[in-house]
């Protein structure tokens, strides 16, 4: 009979190519591995692993097995979580991986509503960028990807529009794209800009995917950007537009928990946003700890919106108030 610890360990020596390897990612011991990889191959009654020197690899039953422990291990977990849950959510666990921006700025309140609503589910964070973090998600190492997708500039792509036509997609925020500049910069007090307005700037880029969205909205604005500089750390973008080195688009969500009194924030036109959502496997979407978590993470993203757009309210009061005094 096949296990699901079995399937765990199979997988395990597949992507570390070693049951030493596989021990350490585990944390369990080398014969331990060993002695389940033997109880998988007796109970499929055929080689699954060759044995070269150190290394291991999969023969075609073991491919076949590794192809499809993800989806029987997605099933298993379904099934676990489903049945405490009837219980009351009285256990289990969601397992979340989400892209930095949103770990900071969504994840916290939403973390913090199901605790108090849940306080005996465990949930567990990890940061991965997609498409990294959907990755994960069909591999069977979480519960719930938050991530996010820019709209297509250059037409339409069947193959960005199918990327996750096999996952249950929620809407949690419509995260707008601004313009940073040096505080001293000529378009700091603009209010707004277009792109075309800033494309004899040295640029400051972002993470690959943003990176690439930045490009095709500023040759659609008639230049291609010169980007001097490109990293992931968004508090780096902040601080090499702070020092005067380039100019930076991001968005709005990233500047939450990053403020700089060197840099100013300014509209940018065309308007451009970026999609982030809570993704799941459908198996999953129905298990109650899994559909409570994202329904708290689209919860922190209406909040988060409903802020957003109290904070600009607010602005343009104050800024209408000054030109009456002014005048």
């Amino acid at each position: 009979m096949i296990e699901a610890r079995h399937l765990r360990v199979l997988r395990a020596v597949d992507r570390t190519g070693s049951f030493s390897a596989a021990a350490r990612d585990l944390g369990c011991t080398q014969p331990a591995v060993s002695q389940q990889m033997k109880a998988l191959e007796q109970s499929a009654g055929t080689p699954l692993l060759i044995r070269t020197g150190r290394e291991m690899r999969l023969t075609q039953a073991g491919q076949a097995l590794v192809r499809h422990a993800a989806g029987i291990l997605a099933g298993l977990t379904a099934a676990q979580e489903e049945v405490a849950a009837i219980a009351g959510l009285r256990a289990g666990r969601v397992r979340l991986v989400s892209f930095p921006s949103g770990s900071s700025a969504l994840v916290p309140g939403a973390l913090a509503a199901m605790r108090s609503a849940h306080p005996d589910v465990g949930v567990s964070l990890v940061e991965a960028e997609p498409p990294r973090s959907v990755e994960m998600l069909r591999a069977g190492d979480c519960e719930i990807a938050l991530a996010f997708r820019y709209p297509r500039v250059r037409g339409a792509d069947p193959a960005a529009a199918a990327e996750w036509d096999d996952l249950v997609v929620r809407p949690v925020l419509a995260d707008r794209l601004v313009a940073l500049v040096p505080r001293a910069h000529r378009l700091a007090d603009a209010g707004r800009v277009e792109f075309a307005d800033l494309a004899e700037e040295p640029w400051i880029a972002g993470c690959p995917r943003c990176r690439l969205h930045l490009v095709e909205v500023c040759e659609r604005s008639g230049f291609t950007p010169r980007i001097d500089f490109a990293t992931d750390d968004y508090p780096a973008v902040v601080g090499l537009v702070g020092a005067g080195l380039g100019v930076a688009a991001l968005p709005e969500l990233t500047l939450r928990s990053v403020r700089s009194p060197d840099v100013a924030v300014v509209e940018l036109a065309p308007a451009v946003e970026r999609e982030v959502v809570a993704l799941t496997l459908p198996d999953l979407a129905h298990v109650p700890s899994v559909a409570a978590m994202i329904r708290r993470l689209a919860e922190s993203g209406d909040a988060d919106a409903a802020a957003a757009r109290a904070a600009g309210t607010m602005k343009e009061r104050v800024g209408s108030a000054g030109s009456g005094v002014a005048g």
